[in-house]
């Protein structure tokens, strides 16, 4: 049953809408389990849970690399099944932990793929990639060249941050991005996050299991629990009064003694 916390209403702006969402792999417990959330536009909302909750299945949902076994997902303003799975990916800005770049290609190359692929003039790309490096703090000049292997973890997450900016896409995904960072870098990195989608009007949804980095960066917090919704609230409120059970659990043992 849902919690009372559970918001009823469903935002009419939502680019992202997944209800009553269903999945299992083989003859196991569902992954998620009847699981609904909603994403309104210009919003950032965390799926926050242990390993196991179902974030990263529901995240994989949102972009047609899976599909539902029941429920319905709208993504974008149409139903997920509706799109072609390859104009949706492109329409949506996907950053894993580490960056995820292809590692023999340089920088300038791992961001201009889905540009090229899209059909862009080649001037009209390399501007883009020029604009982008300098969004996210890398000199064009000194990184363009470079292969991951010669980058920071840092710098390897601006450049899977900017990759995922390339063609302008309304919503960006993000599963576990800051995981490998060093305490200092990941704090940074997540002020700048949370900085950049709102000041570019980005829709963003980000899995983690780390309470605070969903506290630092999210509007909101969907605390998953074995595939389903647990609660969802503000950061300040779930902090203040989360639901009793296993978001109260995992928030006490997530604070400091």
């Amino acid at each position: 049953m849902q919690s009372p916390r559970h918001r009823k209403i469903r935002r009419m702006d939502a680019l992202v809408d997944l209800q009553e969402v269903t999945k299992r792999f083989g003859t196991g417990p569902a992954v998620l389990d009847r699981f609904s959330i909603d994403v309104a536009e210009g919003s950032i909302l965390a799926l926050l849970g242990a390993s196991g909750s179902g974030k990263t299945t529901a995240l994989r949902l949102i972009n047609r690399l899976l599909t539902p076994d029941a429920g319905r997902i709208n993504v974008l303003g149409q139903p997920a099944e509706v799109w072609d799975a390859v104009e949706l990916r492109r329409r949506i800005g996907y950053v894993i932990q580490d960056g995820g770049l292809f590692p023999h290609f340089t920088v300038a190359r791992n961001i201009s793929l889905v540009p090229e692929r899209m059909g862009w003039a080649t001037p009209r790309v390399e501007a883009r990639v020029r604009e982008l490096l300098i969004l996210v703090g890398l000199d064009p000049q000194e990184f363009a060249h470079r292969v991951p292997r010669e980058l920071s973890g840092g710098q390897r997450q601006r450049v899977g941050l900017a990759r995922a900016l390339a063609a302008d896409p309304p919503l960006l995904l993000f599963d576990e991005p800051f995981g490998a960072l060093d305490p200092i870098t990941r704090r940074r990195l997540q002020d700048e996050f949370r900085s950049l989608v709102k000041r570019l009007g980005k829709t963003a949804v980000i899995v983690t299991h780390d309470l605070f980095e969903a506290c630092r960066v999210a509007d909101e917090i969907a605390v998953l629990d074995q595939g389903r919704l647990a609660q969802r609230a503000a950061p300040g409120d779930l902090l203040r009064a989360p639901a009793p059970g296993y978001v109260a659990s995992f928030v006490a043992a997530s604070l400091p003694e």
